[in-house]
């Protein structure tokens, strides 16, 4: 099986960059289900159900979700029935949504999870104990993918190595730049410290850099705006074997309109 998964999309410059390259990178290398971050799609914070509709609509089959996940507040009206979108399983069980998703794929069992990390990120419960309690409900599945959204690097790595073996992959996101560590570990798990960005070419992190710019200089608040112009995609493609399901390859992608 080929999965693709698509690094954090940014706003409208995001949303075109999958409705560009998506059919491409789809017919290009075979893939089977497409798995997104979408909690800056809309307007660069959150997700709604039209933009949901729209991605959906380009081919994205699946969303994660991360610390942006309650920031539109149009998801409140939709995330309990869309079985296709998730939001971090270590938020306060109280939330709304869940926080994994058991799909057929080709006759094989998928199972997506999202967790978000502790370091820089505050009231969020262990995302190793949380995932850990998850485990014995998922473990015979025939695939298990799990989005890991944090902002420290160690933190990922460290959730990625002591589940080596467990899961399929680690797929890391959030800090919107994509990092040339794609590996498989020695008991079999897939691993990136972060997929990258979707959306604006010319920006910081898929907004306008004048306005992120002014902040570093005044340290006051401010409103960012996403960024426009050319645009690109990043993720990775995960392949797995169909007869033992074990991880055959982890590549980066990366397509733009320069």
């Amino acid at each position: 099986m080929n999965i693709l998964f698509i690094g954090d999309i940014v706003g409208r410059a995001g949303r075109r960059a999958v409705r560009i390259f998506l059919d491409e990178i789809i017919e290009e290398h075979n893939i089977d289900f497409v798995i997104s971050n979408g909690e800056n799609s809309a307007g660069g914070f959150g997700i709604t159900k039209k933009v949901a509709e729209e991605l959906y609509d380009y081919g994205i089959d699946f969303f994660t979700m991360g610390n942006h996940t309650w920031d539109n507040r149009d998801i409140f009206n939709f995330i309990d029935d869309d079985p296709n979108l998730i939001r971090p399983l270590n938020y306060p069980e109280n939330n709304p949504g869940r926080g994994w998703q058991t799909l057929k794929i080709n006759s094989k069992n998928v199972t997506i999870v999202n967790l978000i990390g502790q370091i820089y990120m505050q009231n969020n419960d262990s995302p190793y104990h949380k995932f850990m309690e998850l485990y014995p409900e998922i473990k015979d599945s025939d695939i298990i993918l799990v989005d890991f959204h944090a902002e420290a690097t160690g933190e990922k790595m460290a959730f990625a190595r002591a589940v080596d073996g467990m899961v399929t992959a680690v797929i890391g996101t959030h800090t919107h730049v994509q990092t040339n560590d794609a590996q498989i570990f020695p008991e079999g798990t897939a691993y990136i410290t972060d997929a990258g960005l979707t959306g604006a070419i010319d920006s910081i992190l898929g907004m306008k850099p004048d306005k992120m710019i002014e902040k570093m200089k005044t340290s006051l608040p401010v409103s960012y705006d996403v960024g426009t112009g050319n645009v690109k995609i990043e993720g990775v493609i995960v392949k797995t074997d169909d007869q033992n399901n074990s991880v055959q390859q982890i590549m980066e992608i990366k397509k733009n309109n320069l």
